[in-house]
C-alpha cells in the first residue's frame, strides 16, 4: 500500500468513525467504545451484586454511543506510513531550534535565591530535560504553517546547504528514503528554500519559539505539582522535585516557573494568545480539581474521564498549537485545524501514557508502574474492563483502598479487552489529528511538506511509544 492509498483510506476511515457516532467533532473528545473486528465482543462476569445493579444505573458513555469498529485497514494504512518515513526523525528536524530553546530557558528560570533557583532549574538540566516532545511539536506545527524557511538563531537567515548536492531538489519530494536531507543529521533550518529569510519572518518564528518555551515552562510546572498532590517519588527516572527538595519548594518552583511564563507570555503582546494559555491554566487546575473530587459516579463515567483527560492534558497541546497559527497570522480556519490536531493528538498521548502504566515497568516509563491504581483513579483500561468485569465498579467507587483492591483490578484488566480497547481509542484519536493535518491549505513548499510529514509521524509515534 503506499502513501497515496494510506492517506485515501484515513481520510474515508474519518468519514465512516463520525457516521458511526465514533469520532464526534465537539469540544471535548470522544467517548468511544472502540473494539477491532478481531476483538470478541466484551464479556460479562459477575462480581457482586451490587456492582450489577450499579452498573444497571450508570452504564458508562462507551457503551450508550454506536460502537465504532476500526477495520484491519486502517492499522495497515498507518504502518504502511511509518514504512515510507522511516528515515523521518521529527525531533532531528528542530534539533538546532531545540538545543537554543533549552539554553534560553535555563536562562529563563534562575532565581536570586539559591534553594529556589537550584528548585526551578531541576527539570531544564542538560539530561533532564525529558522528550522535549511538546516545543518539538510546536516548531514542526509553526514550520507546517509557514512558507519562509525556519530558521535556528534569531535575527539570522539560515540558508544552510544546496539539496543539489544532496541528490533532491527544492521543488520535489524525493521518492527515495536512501540519503534524504531530513535525515537524522539533518533539521530544517539546514535545508535551502526558495523563499528567504526576512526581518518580519525572524521576528514572526522568534515568536513562535518563545511560545514553545512557555508551553514547556507550564507543562513541567504542572509536573511539579501533580507530584506534589501524587506523593510522588520518582520523575523520569530520578527523584521528583517533592521527593528530594521536599513540598513546599517543589510547589514554589512550580509557582515561579508560572509566573515566569505568564511574564514571557505577556512579552508576546497578543491578546489572543494570552487568552489561550490562560485558559490552558484554568483546565489544569480544572481536570486535577475533576480527579480529586469525583463522586462514585464521575470516577466510573467515560465521559468524565475524557473531559478530566482533554483539562490535564490536551488542553495545553491543542491552545498552543493553535497559538503558533495565530503568531503565524494564519486564517481563523488554519488556527481551528491546527487545535484539532492538537486536541486528538493530546488525548492520544495520555491514553497510551494510561495503558503503559499497565504494560510498561517502573525502569521504563521513569515514574511507579501501576500509579494510576494507586492512587484510586480509573483509567481507560480500567473503564473498559469493568464492562466486562462488573464487579470492578465496587473497586472504582470505593478507589482501590481495600487491601488487595488493586491486585484484583489489575487482574480484571489482564483478564478483559480493556487494554486493546484503550489502544484502539487512542488509534482512532491518532487518525483523526493526521485527518486534520490533511485538512490544512495544501502547499509545495518542501520544508512545509516535511513538517506536515513529520507532525504525521508525531500522531503515529504515540501509539507505539514505551514511556
Amino acid at each position: 500500500m503506499n502513501r497515496v492509498r494510506a492517506l485515501t483510506t484515513i481520510r474515508h476511515l474519518r468519514v465512516s468513525l463520525i457516521q458511526a457516532g465514533g469520532l464526534p467533532w465537539a469540544r471535548y473528545p470522544c467517548h468511544v467504545d472502540a473494539v477491532s473486528n478481531d476483538a470478541p465482543p466484551p464479556r460479562r462476569h459477575g462480581g457482586g451484586g451490587k456492582a450489577q445493579r450499579g452498573q444497571s444505573r450508570w452504564q458508562s458513555s462507551a457503551s450508550r454511543i454506536a460502537t465504532a469498529r476500526l477495520p484491519a485497514v486502517a492499522v495497515d494504512a498507518l504502518a504502511s506510513m511509518v514504512e515510507d518515513d522511516a528515515s523521518l526523525d521529527p525531533f532531528a528536524l528542530v534539533a538546532d531550534e531545540l538545543d537554543l530553546l533549552a539554553n534560553r530557558m535555563r536562562s529563563m528560570v534562575r532565581a536570586e535565591v539559591p534553594k529556589l533557583a537550584t528548585a526551578a532549574e531541576y527539570f531544564f538540566r542538560l539530561g533532564a530535560e525529558g522528550k522535549r516532545f511538546r516545543p518539538t511539536v510546536l516548531l514542526l506545527m509553526a514550520s507546517s504553517l509557514s512558507s519562509v524557511e525556519p530558521f535556528a538563531c534569531p535575527g539570522t537567515s539560515c540558508t544552510g546547504r544546496d539539496l543539489s548536492a544532496l541528490g533532491t531538489s527544492s521543488s520535489s519530494m524525493p521518492s527515495s528514503p536512501s540519503s534524504p536531507p531530513w535525515s537524522s543529521s539533518s533539521s530544517l533550518s539546514s535545508l535551502s528554500s526558495d523563499s528567504s529569510s526576512s526581518p518580519i519572518a525572524d521576528e514572526r518564528r522568534s515568536r513562535q519559539q518563545r511560545l514553545a518555551e512557555i508551553t514547556e515552562m507550564i507543562h513541567v510546572a504542572s509536573l511539579l505539582h501533580d507530584d506534589v498532590l501524587d506523593h510522588a517519588s520518582t520523575r523520569r527516572g530520578v527523584g521528583s522535585l517533592n521527593y528530594v527538595m521536599g513540598n513546599k519548594l517543589a510547589v514554589l518552583a512550580g509557582d515561579f516557573l508560572l509566573a515566569r511564563a505568564s511574564s514571557a507570555l505577556a512579552s508576546l503582546r497578543n491578546v489572543e494568545v494570552i487568552e489561550l494559555l490562560s485558559q490552558v491554566l484554568e483546565h489544569l487546575v480544572t481536570g486535577e480539581t475533576m480527579q480529586m473530587t469525583a463522586d462514585s459516579r464521575e470516577c466510573s463515567s467515560m465521559d468524565n474521564y475524557m473531559k478530566k483527560t482533554f483539562f490535564k492534558t490536551a488542553s495545553l497541546i491543542a491552545n498552543s498549537c493553535k497559538a503558533i497559527a495565530i503568531l503565524g497570522e494564519q486564517p481563523a480556519p488554519v488556527a481551528a485545524l491546527a487545535y484539532e490536531y492538537g486536541r486528538h493528538l493530546g488525548l492520544a498521548f495520555q491514553v497510551v501514557d494510561d495503558v503503559l502504566d499497565f504494560t510498561g515497568s517502573s525502569m521504563t516509563l521513569g515514574k511507579p508502574a501501576l500509579n494510576d491504581l494507586s492512587q484510586g483513579i480509573a483509567t481507560a483500561p480500567v473503564l473498559f474492563a469493568a464492562e466486562e468485569f462488573t464487579g470492578m465498579y465496587d473497586l472504582i467507587w470505593r478507589k482501590f483502598k481495600r487491601e488487595g483492591d488493586v491486585e484484583q483490578a489489575l487482574k480484571w484488566v489482564q483478564q478483559s479487552n480493556g487494554i486493546e480497547r484503550a489502544k484502539q481509542l487512542a488509534l482512532q484519536h491518532s487518525l483523526a489529528a493526521i485527518a486534520a493535518l490533511e485538512q490544512l491549505p495544501q502547499s509545495d513548499v518542501e520544508h512545509v511538506l516535511i513538517s506536515r510529514r513529520a507532525l504525521s509521524m508525531l500522531a503515529r509515534h504515540v501509539l507505539t511509544r514505551s514511556k
